[in-house]
């Protein structure tokens, strides 16, 4: 018989969203001041919102697209809304 022992590990599921106008792009990397997106799109600098939901629990906040969105990059860069 083998014992599996997981020492209390556990894998979240993890979803995270740019929310940009009513439209709704997967975000794949989080850091402090940009997302990485799973597929740009061309849009004009301006607020957004991220959602992001890890098991059973959601969080959305406001955010700011300093330089916008460019269908040519993933990376975008962000800024908190004060």
């Amino acid at each position: 018989m083998i014992a599996e022992h997981n020492y209390g590990a556990h894998s979240a599921q993890v979803e995270m969203r740019l929310i940009i106008d009513g439209k709704s792009i997967g975000i794949t990397h989080m850091g402090r001041d940009f997302v990485l997106v799973e597929s740009p799109i061309d849009h004009v600098p301006g607020e957004a919102s991220i959602f992001m939901k890890v098991d059973d629990s959601e969080s959305q906040w406001k955010v700011r697209l300093p330089q916008g969105i460019s269908k040519n990059s993933k990376r975008v860069a962000l800024a908190l809304c004060e």
